[in-house]
């Protein structure tokens, strides 16, 4: 792909994600007047502005591989439905919880949850830096190699720990306490597509099953 057609790709799938993430939160809560999200949008979308002009210009293969979602494995595809289905109903209620006053949070714990999200992006961020192989499928692309520096010298899965802290603390963001069940069903999502991922990592990327035994934890460093 071309440097032209993948900046107005990029560019339009920004704006979408930015259109459809503020239509989950502001029409459920039936207003504008709702600062949670306000915050939220901010600290996802414009550190997202920066990364993404980042990779335009250092590494655009790296975007090109993130907008590869067909995926071939077939439990990968199950659970990429189901992830689907809490990522639509955990930005769903939360606009609700503020049209209807079910939730309480407080401040504090709002600018807790924000810093969250702000750490895991960061994580996230980082991951994309050291891995130009970090796409959205589980697959293994001609020249890929084991990466076992940054982020990737402590857990095998760096990426999804950054995952998981954005997606427990979105709730807590976003106001909500009725948010945070669907957002947790996220783990046992996660911990399955790592069983996955590695199963097909040892088969088909050499060095993986080395690198598994070097590095010990899969997501938390000292726990699993």
């Amino acid at each position: 792909m071309d440097k032209a057609a993948l900046t107005k790709r990029v560019v339009l799938i920004f704006i979408a994600a930015l259109a459809v993430v503020g239509i989950m939160l502001f029409v459920p809560a039936g207003t504008l007047d709702y600062w949670q999200a306000w915050v939220y949008m901010a600290i996802v979308f414009v550190p997202a502005s920066f990364v993404l002009a980042y990779f335009l210009k250092n590494d655009p293969k790296f975007l090109e591989r993130r907008f590869k979602t067909r995926e071939k494995e077939v439990k990968q595809k199950t659970l990429i439905k189901i992830a689907s289905v809490v990522f639509f109903i955990g930005f769903l209620i939360p606009g609700l919880d503020r049209r209807f006053g079910w939730s309480n949070v407080p401040f504090e714990f709002v600018v807790a949850a924000d810093a969250i999200v702000v750490l895991g992006y960061a994580l996230v961020c980082l991951v994309f830096r050291e891995n130009s192989y970090a796409g959205r499928t589980i697959r293994v692309e001609k020249g890929q190699k084991v990466i076992s520096t940054g982020p990737y010298a402590f857990i095998r899965h760096p990426m999804y720990l950054g995952s998981l802290l954005i997606y427990i603390a979105t709730s807590i963001a976003l106001g909500s306490y009725w948010a945070l069940p669907p957002f947790l069903l996220m783990i046992p999502v996660i911990i399955y597509r790592i069983f996955n991922e590695e199963d097909v990592l040892k088969r088909e990327l050499k060095g993986y099953t080395a690198y598994c035994q070097k590095t010990r934890y899969r997501l938390l460093p000292f726990v699993w």
